[in-house]
């Protein structure tokens, strides 16, 4: 049986219309969406993929974005029982959330994971490569995704760290950002050429037909893959 699995960094300042749009074509079976709002009345993302049907779980945390608080985080949604969740704590500094959700898929159970780890602008980090270390220690060895951005480059120890236990669904590294300049006002990114967004597994799943996708809706491109369970 294949399933199709997306990820996307849906940005604070997206643009909903396009975000809905997408999603609601995408076929997705299990979306895993950082930058999710918990308090915003003009993208009330998790109201609309409930309307589709989708099952989800969310950690919201507090972060200071240009001058405001949001209170926003990883989430992930699926057409499928959700048997039980956990979130985890990556870092104190920086503080970021990693997501899992344990689901349900005909008799066998799927760990999935979503994060979004601290931008260094594709700078070494030590705080990120903490943050990898500690998300690496939850996830199980066999029958587990994990999704996000990264805001790590393919060559990054960051990346290298997490090539050592799991899978990269895309060989060839294909860019995932930034489809707008003020993704990043430190970074000023002019086109698409930098890689930040990843979908690993464990050696047990097999993968087919990766795609980056095609929209607008954010300064990330949404990105999927089938996988066999």
């Amino acid at each position: 049986m294949k399933i199709k699995i997306l990820s996307w960094n849906i940005w604070i300042e997206c643009d909903f219309k396009q975000i809905k749009r997408f999603l609601k074509t995408s076929n997705a079976n299990i979306i895993a969406l950082q930058e999710v709002n918990e308090n915003d009345s003009v993208r009330e993302t998790i109201k609309f993929l409930d309307s589709l049907g989708y099952q989800y779980v969310f950690a919201p945390i507090a972060e200071e974005w240009e001058g405001k608080m949001w209170n926003y985080g990883p989430a992930i949604f699926t057409k499928y029982k959700i048997i039980s969740s956990k979130k985890y704590i990556l870092s104190e500094e920086n503080k970021r959330i990693a997501i899992q959700a344990d689901i349900k898929i005909s008799n066998k159970i799927l760990h999935v994971f979503n994060t979004h780890l601290v931008h260094t602008h594709q700078q070494y980090s030590i705080v990120q490569m903490q943050q990898v270390e500690e998300l690496l220690r939850h996830i199980p060895h066999e029958r587990s995704v994990l999704m996000g951005d990264f805001n790590a480059i393919p060559e990054s120890r960051t990346m290298q760290k997490v090539k050592t236990i799991l899978l990269d669904a895309d060989p060839n590294n294909e860019p995932t950002w930034s489809v707008y300049s003020q993704g990043c006002r430190i970074c000023n990114p002019q086109k698409i050429d930098v890689r930040l967004d990843y979908i690993f597994t464990t050696k047990d799943i097999k993968t087919y037909s990766y795609k980056v996708e095609n929209s607008k809706g954010s300064d990330h491109l949404p990105i999927s893959v089938e996988i066999e369970v």
